[in-house]
């Protein structure tokens, strides 16, 4: 260990990915068990919809396209790699992520002003989603920022990354590919961590078990309606 950064190595990067595990996972059962019914995205898309769905949907469109890329590279490395192997291929896939990272940005960013903006949003917005937001608007910029500065990530992701996550899963943690990765990634990989780790304690818990329709629903307009005589009826 050759600076004072690295000494944290250890304790980011091959201990505190399983004790953000165990935790996500007790916390999960624990308050499936106990508290389904906050298993809910808890969406205030009755009391605003027409900027929840504009910023909502460029979010999940995204957020779902990167997070793919990132099991492929995970799954499949060798392959990716292969893919990789020809240049035009290699642009066209940093490019679409890039692409797709910014529409992250723009849908968060959107969500965010959105309830900051919208005084009845504001209200049932609790610290919990604020920390929430801020976690996820430094996981997306962050890994806008390591796509344009430290590039062809998916080659790298493969090459050094993958071997490290699965050193994970063995349960037999080799970090040394990490400890050599520039500052910005380091983060971008720990940052995941406690968001990983947080998501239990929020409204995010709810994409384990409720697909969100925002993907392909279009903006929707409700109205109450009484039927006439009810409510003198009711007080008769």
């Amino acid at each position: 260990m050759t600076n004072t950064q690295s000494y944290f190595d250890p304790l980011l990067f091959a201990v505190l990915p399983y004790v953000v595990f165990f935790t996500f996972f007790l916390v999960t059962i624990q308050r499936y068990r106990t508290r389904t019914f906050t298993y809910s995205s808890l969406s205030s898309q009755f009391l605003e919809n027409q900027r929840h769905f504009w910023s909502l949907v460029p979010f999940h469109y995204g957020i779902l396209v990167v997070l793919a890329g990132h099991v492929v590279a995970f799954l499949f490395p060798r392959e990716l790699l292969l893919f990789n192997s020809r240049p035009l291929r290699l642009y066209i896939l940093e490019v679409s992520a890039l692409i797709f990272g910014l529409l992250t940005v723009v849908g968060l960013t959107a969500a965010v002003v959105r309830r900051i903006r919208e005084p009845k949003i504001r209200r049932v917005t609790s610290t919990s989603d604020w920390v929430l937001f801020a976690l996820l608007l430094f996981q997306v910029a962050s890994g806008v920022y390591v796509a344009v500065f430290h590039p062809w990530g998916s080659s790298w992701f493969a090459a050094s990354v993958s071997p490290y996550l699965w050193s994970l899963v063995k349960l037999n943690p080799d970090f040394s590919t990490i400890a050599a990765m520039p500052l910005a990634v380091k983060l971008h990989i720990v940052n995941a961590y406690v968001v990983i780790g947080f998501m239990p304690f929020t409204r995010l818990v709810h994409v384990l078990v409720v697909p969100n329709p925002y993907l392909w629903r279009k903006p929707q307009v409700v109205r109450w309606y009484r039927r006439p005589g009810t409510m003198a009826a009711s007080k008769g």
